[in-house]
């Protein structure tokens, strides 16, 4: 599926082709929720990495994410590159070199109409805020830390691959 996106100010416009396009995971993880999350998770959804158009380069600033052990000291720095406009904030998406091939975008950024997901995935609920509270709904899945199934499985299995 062809997507475009861009930022809330309108600096910076992408477009990728995505074959695994329906924003169905919803992130908890601190990581997400502080870097996209306003509901208190994230979604990313998965695009070709090969695909990636971008105007407005200039306006792109990079995140890695500082990482924590249960403690809440730092024990290193994520390989995942969140990219956002450093103009209004907007979160874009991120890439991890560990996938290349593979880029996610952040549905919040996306403009085109996506598709509905016939269930939701709700990972990383171990480290969720307190006042997040999730919405799950008959048929969703819940995870405290990452579920086994990959972005393409979920796809083919229930029938949402493009």
């Amino acid at each position: 599926m062809h997507l475009d996106g861009s930022c809330h100010c309108g600096a910076v416009s992408f477009s990728l082709e995505a074959p695994h396009p329906v924003p169905f995971n919803r992130c908890y993880c601190s990581i997400c929720r502080k870097t996209a999350g306003a509901g208190g998770y994230a979604i990313n959804i998965g695009g070709l990495a090969e695909t990636l158009e971008v105007s407005g380069r200039e306006h792109i600033g990079l995140y890695r994410a500082v990482l924590r052990d249960a403690a809440g000291d730092q024990v290193g720095t994520s390989e995942g590159e969140r990219r956002f406009c450093t103009n209004c904030g907007s979160s874009l998406w991120v890439w991890d070199p560990r996938w290349p091939e593979l880029i996610h975008p952040h549905a919040s950024a996306i403009d085109t109409d996506l598709p509905v997901p016939p269930e939701r995935v709700h990972l990383m609920l171990g480290s969720r805020a307190n006042w997040a509270e999730p919405d799950v709904a008959e048929g969703d899945k819940c995870f405290d830390e990452y579920p086994d199934e990959s972005l393409e499985a979920w796809h083919e299995r229930t029938g949402m691959a493009r």
